[in-house]
């Protein structure tokens, strides 16, 4: 709900509308599943790793910015958005580079939404000028502003009419025995999601 409901609630990502993603793990993956369903019709994910990127355009992904083979991100998604940047962004990964990007990829009313959790030691210095002239809107998102009420009764209709496919959020299924290298796998980002099956 973290990544979907960033895009959804938060981002208020609506028909039409052109959107970026940083960091292409399971909450971002989420957050592009998310701009999908919403109508975006621009879907760009960001990331580092090939294999990411594919899993995005799995979920919904139009376009993918490889980070290693560009010179500057901000210019590859302006090239893809006519020059203009992005209606909305999502740093799911949360590091001061990423919400710098993030910043500078929107167009000047866009929005940044920030659901990817900073340390508390980390800081960002940009020019304040900066934040003046661009206007729009800069939200954190805690679990995707999810009312539970709300949006799991209407994740279940989504999932049962075919249109939010989970089963393609799940990399791997393991047993007990196999948690702990399940999470060595997960900080490697050789999986998206794992899930524990119990055998009775």
């Amino acid at each position: 709900m973290a990544g979907l409901g960033a895009a959804m609630n938060t981002g208020n990502v609506g028909r039409g509308d052109s959107v970026a993603v940083i960091g292409c793990g399971g909450v971002g993956d989420a957050a592009i599943a998310g701009a999908r369903l919403a109508g975006a019709t621009t879907i760009i994910a960001i990331d580092r790793d090939a294999a990411k990127l594919e899993w995005a355009k799995d979920l919904g992904a139009t376009h993918t910015v490889n980070g290693t083979e560009v010179d500057d991100v901000v210019t590859a998604v302006q090239d893809l958005t006519d020059g203009n940047g992005v209606d909305v962004v999502v740093d799911a990964v949360g590091r001061p580079e990423t919400y710098k990007q993030a910043f500078y990829l929107r167009d000047l009313a866009g929005t940044v939404v920030l659901v990817g959790v900073p340390t508390p030691e980390m800081t960002l210095e940009m020019p304040l000028i900066d934040f003046f002239a661009r206007g729009g809107a800069l939200k954190s998102s805690w679990y995707g502003d999810c009312l539970p009420e709300r949006d799991f009764p209407m994740l279940i209709d989504l999932y049962e009419q075919g249109r939010l496919p989970l089963e393609k959020f799940v990399t791997e299924r393991v047993g007990l025995e196999d948690v702990e290298a399940s999470f060595d796998a997960m900080k490697a980002g050789n999986v998206l999601r794992s899930v524990v099956e119990i055998k009775s």
